[in-house]
Formats: C-alpha cells, sequence, structure tokens
C-alpha cells in the first residue's frame, strides 16, 4: 500500500490560488458587463436599491396592525366624504370640495376639470395621493432613506396613473380631438415614432432647435488665451474704459456647456459683468471620450481652475482673483480655495458659487439615487465604456420633476400633438458632455457618500484640505425650487468657511433663477451676510430675517464683488489669441 503523502490530491480550481484568482477576475468582468447592460435599461436607476426599500417598508409595515386600522379608516372616510360631496353636487347644493391640488400642480387647471364626472376623479386621485403619502411616512423601523425613497416611489407611481394622463378623461384633449378631428392624436402618434427611433439607435433625445452657438449663443467678444487637454480659458474682450483690477474667473459646471452664463447678449451674465467694468475669463471644458477614463477629480482640480489662476496671472498680473463657480464648478472652486489657503496662497479676492454644494448631508431629492447599489452601478456603467454620459442619467433627472419632465410632456406632445419650439435654456440643455469614469466615481464616493469635503477628509496631493481654512469673503446664491442643489444644503457654506458669507436665495430652478437677467419678470431675491464670528443661523432664521429685493440679483453681485475689489484701472492686455470665443472645445459632441 502506497503512503498517504504519495496519493494525488484533486483539488477544485477554486482551491489553487493562481486559478482562483483568473478564475474570480473572470466572474467580476461577467458579472461588471452583465450590470452596465442593466443600467443602460434602467436609465441609471439600480433595480437592487429600489426592491430593497419597498423590502424595508413592507416588512415593518405588515406587523404594524395600528398602522394599518388608522389607514383602513381614513380610506373609509375619505371614500364616504367624496361621497357626501358627489351627492352633494349632482342634487345642485353647495360644497367644499374634500381634496384641492396643490398651487404648483398644473395638470388640473383646465376649467372641464371642475364639471362632474372628471371633478370626481380629480378629487378621488388626489385622495389616494394623500393616502399614500400616509401609508409611506411613519412606519416605525424603516430607515429614513429608504422611507423617503419609497414616499418617492409611490408618488411616481400614482403619477403615472393620474386621470389627466388618460386621453378619454383629460378635458384639454378631448375638446382638442373633437376640434381637430383626432388630426392632434396622429400628430402625436408620429411624434412618438420620432421620439422612439431617436432612442433606439441614437440612445438620447435630440431636439432641432434655431439657437447654434456662435451664431445667436455664446456672442460676447472675447478669445481663447489658453488650452490644455481639459479646457480652454477664454477671456472676454473689455467694454469699458476702466476696469476693476481683479478679473473674475468662472469654472462652469462640466456635465454640460459652459455658455449657459452666456446665452444670447439679452441675458448673458458675461455680457453683464463685462459691461459693468469687470474683466472676466471663463473656463470651457473640453467633452471627454473613453481615453480620458482614468482622469481623476484632481485632474479636474489642476487642469481646471488651478491652470487657469497661473494663465490669469501670466496676463493680468499679480492681482488676486474673483474665483466664481456653478454647481459641480462651485464644488471645485471651492476645493480649489481650500487648497490655496492649505498652501499658504494668497491669490484670492473672493470666492463666489452658484449652486455650489459643500456639504452633501441634505443634497435633496438627488440623494435617493445615492447609496452604494446606485454608485455601484453607476460605476459599472462607466466602467464599460469609460465614461458617463449625462443622458444615461437622465430617468433619475426626470423622475425629480416627473409632472412636469415626463407626464405633462407625453400629454403635450403625443396626446395634444404639440411640439414646443426650444428655447435657449431648453438648446443648452440638451447639450450635454461625458463624464470620465474615475472623476464621477470619485465625485460620487467622496461627495455624495462620503462627505468627505466637508468632514475635512478630501485630500489634494496627499493631504486634507479644510473649508474652515478659507477667509476671504464668499457669495453664494441658492434658488427657491433647486431639486439639484437645493438652497439648504448651498446655505451651509456659511458655517463650514471661516469667513464673511453673504448668502442670496432667489426665485426659480437650478438653471432658471441663475440666468436671471436685470429686467427679467417677476424676479425676486432675499440677501443677508453672516459676518464671521456673528452667532450663525439656522437656514429657515436666515429666510426669516433675510430682506426681499424685487428684480434680479446679477446687480447685487456685481456691487459686492466692486466692495471687494480696488479702485479701476485700465483694462490688461488680452492674451494670446489661440482661436476667437466661443472655442473649439464647446463645439466638441
Amino acid at each position: 500500500m502506497r503512503d498517504r503523502a504519495d496519493v494525488p490530491v484533486t483539488r477544485s480550481i477554486l482551491d489553487r490560488p493562481r486559478e482562483r484568482n483568473a478564475f474570480h477576475q473572470l466572474a467580476e468582468l461577467v458579472d461588471r458587463d452583465n450590470r452596465a447592460r442593466l443600467a443602460r435599461w434602467t436609465m441609471g436607476v439600480s433595480p437592487a436599491a429600489v426592491m430593497g426599500a419597498w423590502m424595508d417598508w413592507s416588512a415593518h409595515f405588515s406587523v404594524l396592525q395600528g398602522k394599518q386600522v388608522e389607514l383602513a379608516n381614513k380610506a373609509l372616510t375619505d371614500a364616504a366624504r367624496l361621497g357626501h360631496y358627489a351627492l352633494a353636487r349632482a342634487t345642485g347644493r353647495e360644497a367644499d370640495p374634500v381634496a384641492e391640488p396643490d398651487p404648483t400642480d398644473r395638470r388640473f387647471r383646465h376649467e372641464g376639470w371642475q364639471a362632474l364626472p372628471l371633478d370626481l376623479a380629480k378629487q378621488s386621485f388626489l385622495l389616494a395621493q394623500d393616502w399614500w403619502d400616509s401609508a409611506t411616512t411613519e412606519v416605525r423601523g424603516v430607515s429614513r432613506a429608504n422611507e423617503r425613497e419609497v414616499r418617492f416611489m409611490a408618488r411616481q407611481l400614482l403619477d403615472a396613473t393620474s386621470p389627466s394622463n388618460l386621453p378619454w378623461l383629460n378635458p384639454e384633449v378631448t375638446e382638442r380631438t373633437r376640434r381637430e378631428w383626432g388630426a392632434n392624436l396622429v400628430r402625436g402618434y408620429w411624434n412618438w415614432l420620432e421620439d422612439l427611433g431617436e432612442l433606439m439607435f441614437d440612445g438620447r433625445d435630440r431636439i432641432e432647435s434655431k439657437w447654434k452657438v456662435g451664431e445667436n449663443l455664446a456672442l460676447t467678444p472675447g478669445r481663447v488665451v489658453y488650452r490644455n487637454h481639459l479646457i480652454e480659458l477664454i477671456q472676454y474682450e473689455p467694454t469699458t474704459p476702466t476696469v476693476h483690477p481683479e478679473p473674475v474667473l468662472i469654472v462652469p459646471a462640466w456635465i454640460m456647456k459652459y455658455y449657459i452664463l452666456d446665452l444670447r447678449p439679452e441675458n448673458s451674465l458675461v455680457r453683464y459683468m463685462v459691461g459693468q467694468g469687470h474683466t472676466v475669463f471663463m473656463i470651457s471644458w473640453r467633452n471627454p471620450d473613453a481615453g480620458d477614463r482614468d482622469l481623476g477629480m484632481n485632474d479636474y482640480l489642476e487642469q481646471g481652475p488651478l491652470a487657469a489662476l497661473e494663465e490669469i496671472a501670466r496676463i493680468n498680473g499679480p492681482a488676486r482673483v474673483h474665483l466664481t463657480g456653478y454647481c459641480l464648478g462651485g464644488t471645485l472652486a471651492a476645493i480649489a480655495a481650500a487648497k490655496l489657503a492649505r498652501d499658504g496662497q494668497d491669490r484670492l479676492a473672493s470666492l463666489t458659487l452658484f449652486a455650489g454644494q459643500t456639504d452633501f448631508t441634505e443634497a435633496g431629492e438627488l440623494m435617493l439615487f445615492m447609496d452604494e447599489s446606485e454608485v455601484a452601478l453607476l460605476e459599472d456603467m462607466m466602467w464599460k465604456q469609460g465614461y458617463l454620459d449625462a443622458h444615461q442619467i437622465s430617468g433619475a433627472f426626470q423622475l425629480l420633476r416627473s409632472n412636469d419632465l415626463i407626464w405633462s410632456r407625453i400629454v403635450r406632445q403625443y396626446l395634444l400633438g404639440e411640439r414646443p419650439e426650444p428655447n435657449d435654456l431648453m438648446t443648452w440643455n440638451a447639450d450635454s458632455t461625458r463624464m470620465p469614469y474615475r472623476m464621477h466615481s470619485e465625485y460620487l464616493r467622496k461627495m455624495f457618500l462620503g462627505n468627505d469635503l466637508a468632514s475635512g477628509r478630501y485630500e489634494v496631493e496627499g493631504r486634507p484640505v479644510f473649508l474652515s481654512d478659507i477667509r476671504v469673503p464668499i457669495f453664494a446664491v441658492g434658488t427657491e425650487t433647486d431639486h439639484v442643489a437645493p438652497w439648504r444644503s448651498v446655505y451651509k457654506i456659511s458655517r463650514l468657511a471661516d469667513a464673511d458669507t453673504t448668502f442670496v436665495l432667489t426665485n426659480g430652478g437650478h438653471n432658471a433663477g441663475v440666468v436671471s437677467e436685470p429686467g427679467h419678470p417677476r424676479r425676486h431675491y432675499r440677501m443677508l451676510t453672516h459676518r464671521h464670528g456673528e452667532n450663525h443661523l439656522s437656514p429657515d432664521e436666515w429666510e426669516a430675517q433675510a430682506p426681499c429685493f424685487d428684480g434680479s440679483w446679477w446687480p447685487a453681485w456685481h456691487d459686492w464683488l466692486a466692495d471687494h475689489s480696488g479702485a479701476p484701472v485700465k483694462p490688461p492686455k488680452m492674451g494670446a489669441p489661440l482661436a476667437d470665443a466661443p472655442g473649439t472645445y464647446v463645439f466638441v459632441t
């Protein structure tokens, strides 16, 4: 008999370290590829996260008998109230409606919704909304994040079943159909086929617009004075005999093209600022491709605002700069300001943030889609193609305003047969850019998931930066109905930086509130300054104390910049031209 040591041992491939590593890598490749395909079908929304939230809610709700009885009683009471109202209306008696739509809900504004039986359909739907809102909130044991997500998803499901979406119930649609003998439905059918074809074969929804960059958009005279792999730096020509010595550098978000701040001459922030005697520089981000997959946040910092500051110093001399950032560009500008302060570089005169967040603990409804499951799914999508295209996460953004961006569009374009004429802002909104795999992964994990910047854990060049090191005056702008960067989140810079902070709250949304030119009708804003060393105000306290002003906030920003600038001087020389504004990167698709 042979010794046991001589008996060959048969081992699984999983037990062999080298083969196990190769097998693991192959399995991971297969899994990531499958998840990337899934992400394309779900428009970047993680099904696992959705199911997890519903399971958390249903598991806890199923054992809350008291809550269930309460909801059953509410349903019976609502049904009785609705029946009493219906009987009163049918017999010609006065009766108060049992449910009214939110003032911002435009679905039921047509007068036809006031007549029976559509009035009852409308109120039944509104009562159902209220019932589900009660059912998905205050369920003991459900995590706050999952409660918000379930409540949000229930609202989306109800919005999909709104009577306003049904052509035989919507009085505006039935009226139009009778008047046009159904021609509106024929036009809507062709609109639907056109949109379906573009989405199937091109992957995005394109719009035909009369607005063209360089023809009737982005017309402020200037020149590209610097270019690297990621940016073109545009210097705008002065239009006043003297200018403030401190130039303004604007860092826009890199998820879209820069020209939202230079649309038509009538609503161009750049043209306005140049006309007020400011030397303005603008970063125009290059649209990255798959070859840029390994560019990270620090690459955007170094090749973006830091490189631009170096070039401005070469052109403009030693004068300090008013650094300004919009949205993601605001976050990057804050990082740049903290890095310069950490390194003892006195290069900034002020910091301005347009809807730019630095603390992401309350980053609005976007946080509904930002957990480990969601970020992992987006990472797999980006891993496969090297970047994330903005239209691939359009589903999440559209759901935030589903009434306006999904269902009202379906009614208008497919049931009423209307095609809206795109305006300048709509044209810009369709002109998105891509985001490199590494950069966007770092942004999601370090900002949304980790909140590293506000917590002092965000590192630049291997060392952390601290917003509390920022000492230059800060001007921060939030907008009242911002779903991307809620104003209460933007406001937090006032307690994170050790600096005087002037906060402005303007009406409008994330884009329209910023593009708020003088003369724009129905504009107003609140403004109040927090001085360094004073007690901090909560957002609600600030809102109650801040005085309200009519008109655009742009002149207030100009006055604030002028107060933090030196005496006017002759305009600086223009940098050597590489191209005329709007440059070349803005045209890269």
